[in-house]
């Protein structure tokens, strides 16, 4: 019996992926960098929200393990905190995996998810 799910061999590299985006991220110059922060959650959130989904959705459950939960959470966490700093906000980003994956199964779209989780940007008031 394997102590990994089947999911394994994509969580991994999602990890690296994560742990290497956030330490190479330079805060920009300018406080928006909108075409960085799309690529955070085209490349990261939305795979790793992709992932959970996959696994908990259609017969079964994928049995993750609490590191693989441990993995998806914590990448999660770092891009969408990396999103937040490309528009110049500093958050420090504490969401589980199972409510991103709540909101984006409701939104259908990974930038309204990670607006929703985030409030990055900050919209403007309709009464503006």
């Amino acid at each position: 019996m394997s102590d990994r799910s089947p999911y394994w061999e994509r969580i991994k590299p999602l990890a690296n992926r994560a742990q290497r985006d956030t330490e190479r991220f330079e805060p920009p110059e300018k406080p928006l960098n909108e075409a960085e922060a799309l690529e955070y959650l085209r490349e990261g959130v939305g795979p790793a929200i992709s992932i959970y989904v996959e696994g908990r959705t259609g017969g079964e459950p994928a049995p993750f393990t609490a590191v693989e939960l441990s993995l998806l959470e914590q990448s999660l966490n770092s891009w969408l905190s990396l999103y937040a700093q490309c528009y110049g906000v500093q958050l420090d980003a504490d969401f589980s995996i199972r409510e991103a994956a709540t909101v984006l199964v409701d939104t259908r779209n990974v930038v309204d998810t990670a607006q929703v989780l985030t409030h990055v940007p900050e919209r403007a008031s309709a009464e503006g």
